[in-house]
């Protein structure tokens, strides 16, 4: 495994949500990585965000390691669950709300609801 792939499986393996962004969580750099940390954000979720913006090698290999071609990506529990598309999806359908139950990642549950009456 090359070194950058050793890197992301690590940081996958140390953190229960992990979110590959451009920016930050407190300054996320494009509008896609923007929503799906303002998701996690509202709803409360203890995630580890990774700024790919500042490791060029992290951001291809991100891509490569997942064979996603995009930036946001979100790991839940050491499995990719997708990108911006599919969290918001996920977080308007409840399905978001059921891989956190089942991987046992905690979340403000009244928070995912409001999204929810938010967006009906």
């Amino acid at each position: 495994m090359s070194d950058v792939k050793t890197r992301i499986q690590t940081m996958i393996d140390q953190h229960d949500v992990v979110l590959f962004m451009k920016g930050t969580r407190e300054m996320p750099q494009c509008g896609f990585s923007s929503r799906v940390a303002g998701v996690l954000n509202y709803m409360g979720v203890n995630y580890q965000d990774v700024n790919v913006l500042s490791d060029a090698d992290i951001r291809q290999g991100v891509k490569d390691f997942s064979d996603w071609p995009t930036i946001p990506q979100l790991y839940v529990k050491g499995e990719f669950v997708g990108g911006c598309d599919i969290i918001t999806e996920m977080t308007l359908s409840g399905e978001l709300d059921q891989l956190f139950d089942q991987k046992g990642v905690g979340f403000d549950k009244a928070a995912a609801d409001k999204i929810r009456e938010a967006n009906a």
